[in-house]
């Protein structure tokens, strides 16, 4: 049976669409997530009422324009996996327009918002890097809308690699109640590209009293929704794992809390609690701590 928290892609629409999510068909409030594939001179344009965008170049060359205003010509992204991100963060209230120059892969993130920001250009050089983990679980992080920065209403907006053989979003943490400031609650989309296109990914998606254990399958350029639980991240040996995460929530804190069976795995022992009987294993888990 198909999960209902897996999104594949369709064939283009007219507008060059291939994924479609939005809060009514996730069954949640906040996030809303579109891809398009667009030929060049092709253009998509809005004027934003009520929600905020974050535009992210996946692949290809764009036009940049937001409230008639051209910001940026894109230097080309070959893929997913090259470091060139460029991206647009779009208020409420403003007008923008990207044009496709080459084939382009765009994807266009959105939450709920209330207050008219200034819209921004996000270049390659402004996105911040981080290396997290060690081992099987190193991944690279690029925050595109730092939750410390003043750029967004409500969204949160990051890239990750994964290496082959390793793993992300682990150990396994979750943030779906509002329970600061241990954790927050937040809504979360995974958009997954996969080198060799050819090779999956494996997500899990688990409660507290496993009402929800998925373990899901995903194939270059689907999605996964995460309303709740939490959502460890596999890569295959032999594939490099790309995932854009776009969040929202009630408050823009992402705060999150570590499986309490998985909590020791950052204890810096090589033990399990079971070998350990030494190790805090607290039921609150690792408090705030952001671990994708």
């Amino acid at each position: 049976m198909h999960s209902k928290l897996h999104i594949r892609p369709t064939t283009p629409d007219r507008h060059g669409r291939i994924l479609h999510v939005t809060p009514e068909l996730a069954g949640w409030k906040c996030v809303g997530f579109d891809v398009y594939r667009l030929q060049p001179s092709q253009t998509i344009s809005e004027v934003n009422v009520d929600r905020e965008i974050c535009a992210v170049v996946i692949t290809g060359t764009a036009v940049i324009r937001a409230n008639g205003t051209l910001l940026a010509n894109t230097r080309h992204r070959r893929s997913p996996f090259d470091p060139e991100t460029w991206a647009l963060y779009a208020p409420i209230g403003a007008s923008w327009e990207i044009e496709a120059m080459t084939p382009l892969e765009i994807a266009i993130c959105s939450a709920p918002a209330s207050t008219a920001k200034t819209p921004r250009l996000i270049r390659p050089n402004e996105v911040v890097r981080q290396e997290r983990g060690t081992g099987a679980n190193k991944r690279f992080v690029y925050d595109l809308l730092p939750e410390d920065e003043d750029i967004a209403d409500s969204l949160l907006v990051l890239e990750a690699i994964t290496p082959p053989g390793s793993w992300s979003s682990y150990p396994p943490h979750k943030h779906d109640r509002d329970d600061l400031p241990w954790e927050s609650s937040l809504e979360e989309v995974y958009y997954y590209r996969i080198k060799p296109s050819s090779g999956f990914a494996v997500q899990r998606i688990y409660t507290e009293d496993k009402s929800i254990d998925e373990t899901i399958s995903v194939n270059d350029g689907q999605v996964v929704l995460v309303p709740y639980g939490y959502h460890p991240v596999g890569a295959p040996h032999g594939y490099e794992l790309y995932y854009l995460n776009v969040m929202a929530g009630p408050k823009r804190i992402w705060r999150t809390r570590i499986d309490p069976d998985h909590a020791w795995i950052l204890s810096g022992t090589s033990e399990s609690p079971e070998a350990n009987s030494s190790t805090n294993h607290s039921s609150r888990g690792s408090e705030g701590i952001a671990c994708t």
